[in-house]
């Protein structure tokens, strides 16, 4: 009975160090991320998951370090990893729909970025993003659509109005086009000013 108490006592302290040692290494890499080391903080990160392979948010931080590094297939592994998970998690499913649009992936990231909306209704980044993928897939009243949608939850981020023109001249929505073209060139998109004396004038 002493060697069998012993037994579990050491695989116990031994899961102890090993769950320590990961957290450890976690915190080591969020560091570098500050600092902009993204190599580095990928090595931690994978380092942490090897001693806990159910370390949820060392795949999700390496995830988002990949991306940083434009290794988009790797994001994309981490960030389905967490959403094996959690099934509900909605920053996986954007910033894995965001390295799918990066690979030009377009049908696959509005996949997520819906799945993201879904979860969260007012998630402005994913309706804006949803918008510019289906701009790319010449779906422009779908683009309308949800750059109009971006706006109204954040009426501040001046790419929605500029990307909802662009989206509108291809529809000849001459007159609506060029107020959203003058309300990003008041939010500091200066590209807005050469789109109005293009089509505007």
């Amino acid at each position: 009975m002493k060697l069998l108490s012993l037994f579990f006592l050491t695989i116990s302290i031994n899961c102890y160090c090993q769950n320590y040692l990961s957290v450890q290494q976690f915190n080591k890499a969020n560091k570098e991320i500050k600092t902009g080391d993204y190599r580095e903080a990928i090595a931690d990160y994978s380092i942490a998951i090897m001693m806990d392979s159910n370390y949820i948010a060392a795949y999700y931080n390496r995830g988002l370090a990949e991306s940083e590094v434009k290794n988009y297939l790797g994001a994309i592994r981490d960030f389905t990893k967490v959403i094996e998970f959690n099934s509900k998690n909605t920053d996986a499913y954007y910033w894995r729909g965001d390295a799918k649009y990066n690979l030009e992936d377009y049908q696959g990231s509005i996949a997520d970025f819906t799945k993201a909306i879904e979860l969260n209704p007012k998630y402005p980044n994913a309706f804006y993003w949803r918008g510019t993928a289906k701009y790319d897939l010449d779906d422009y009243r779908g683009a309308i659509a949800d750059f109009t949608k971006a706006i109204e939850l954040n009426s501040h981020k001046a790419s929605s109005y500029y990307n909802r023109g662009l989206a509108k001249i291809s529809l000849g929505q001459k007159d609506s086009e060029c107020l959203d073209f003058s309300k990003a060139g008041e939010l500091g998109v200066d590209e807005a000013y050469e789109m109005i004396k293009k089509y505007c004038n």
